[in-house]
């Protein structure tokens, strides 16, 4: 039973896999009442600005759940940018990871660029991206836990995400073969390789780390792409078997993945769940921006320790 003040040993957690019978009580909580879809994820609110205290409680109710929720909100294509800034302020979220490509605010403006560096570089294109968690490529200290998005304006046609829990995704592997999480909790599961600039600058430095982590708090984090390209990955039977085991998962129609297209003035808050984006096609009236916000920290309110009994 959910226990907002539960302490606990930092080290026992559900996610371990030297403790059987602690998972089968959180999975059985986890799958209980669980959301079936899209509309069971949505709240509609006034202004993201704002929230009431219903409004916040019951995204946070879903969240506490489903590690995301959906708002509709009343802002429309207003682009001012304190909509998903101060959301995330509401939910403990002050930690922007302000990377290279963000606005000067930290947040990240995803358009489709002709120009300029960002041209080069798939989420300002309008092609599709395949599955992945946000800042799979950061250093181990700097990992993405919170994962908001908020939409301006929607594209003309296309632009429809698909959206997987990550402690889903776990249980489903863990209930398959429970080495298979085993071999992506290796400390070498996923490398990013360096990033090389034209001038021979190592840009980024080689990035070894797992797929599952635990968190010091308990909580379980992904760090996850689904590409091909740029990625080095564990050259063993078992990882191979465990790597193939979660794509073919995530390409399924499985009741746990939901699809559907955000409009204008809608937003997903997270706690950096899978996600992909379908390739889209914007014309004159409808070009498509989302505001994304990446955190080092999760939604404040959601983890294992505040919402489930040990």
């Amino acid at each position: 039973m959910p226990h907002p003040h539960q302490k606990r040993d930092l080290f026992a957690s559900p996610f371990s896999l030297d403790d059987e019978d602690l998972y089968r009580r959180w999975r059985d909580w986890k799958l209980t009442d669980y959301p079936k879809g899209l509309g069971d994820l949505l709240v509609e609110v006034g202004d993201p600005r704002s929230l009431t205290d219903s409004e916040h409680a019951a995204l946070l109710t879903r969240c506490r759940k489903a590690n995301m929720a959906l708002y509709a909100g009343k802002t429309g294509a207003d682009p001012d940018p304190e909509i998903p800034l101060a959301l995330g302020r509401r939910f403990g979220l002050e930690d922007l990871n302000k990377n290279w490509l963000a606005d000067e605010n930290g947040l990240t403006s995803l358009t489709v660029r002709t120009e300029g560096v960002r041209q080069h570089y798939i989420p300002y294109t309008n092609r599709a991206i395949n599955w992945h968690t946000d800042g799979y490529y950061n250093t181990a200290d700097r990992q993405i836990h919170g994962l908001n998005l908020h939409v301006v304006q929607q594209a003309a046609t296309g632009g429809e995400n698909a959206l997987m829990d990550h402690e889903i995704a776990y249980i489903l592997m863990r209930e398959k073969n429970p080495d298979y999480i085993r071999a992506l909790m290796a400390p070498r599961a996923m490398t990013i390789p360096a990033r090389i600039d034209d001038g021979g600058t190592v840009a980024r430095r080689e990035e070894p780390g797992p797929v599952f982590s635990i968190m010091p708090s308990g909580d379980l984090h992904m760090r996850y792409t689904i590409r091909v390209n740029n990625v080095m990955w564990a050259d063993d039977p078992l990882s191979r078997d465990a790597l193939d085991y979660l794509q073919t998962l995530l390409n399924s129609d499985s009741p746990f993945i939901y699809r559907g297209r955000l409009e204008s003035g809608m937003g997903l808050v997270s706690n950096n769940v899978l996600h992909d984006r379908a390739a889209f096609t914007d014309d004159a009236e409808h070009k498509r921006h989302y505001y994304r916000a990446r955190y080092f920290s999760r939604l404040a309110g959601t983890g294992v320790a505040e919402i489930f009994t040990l």
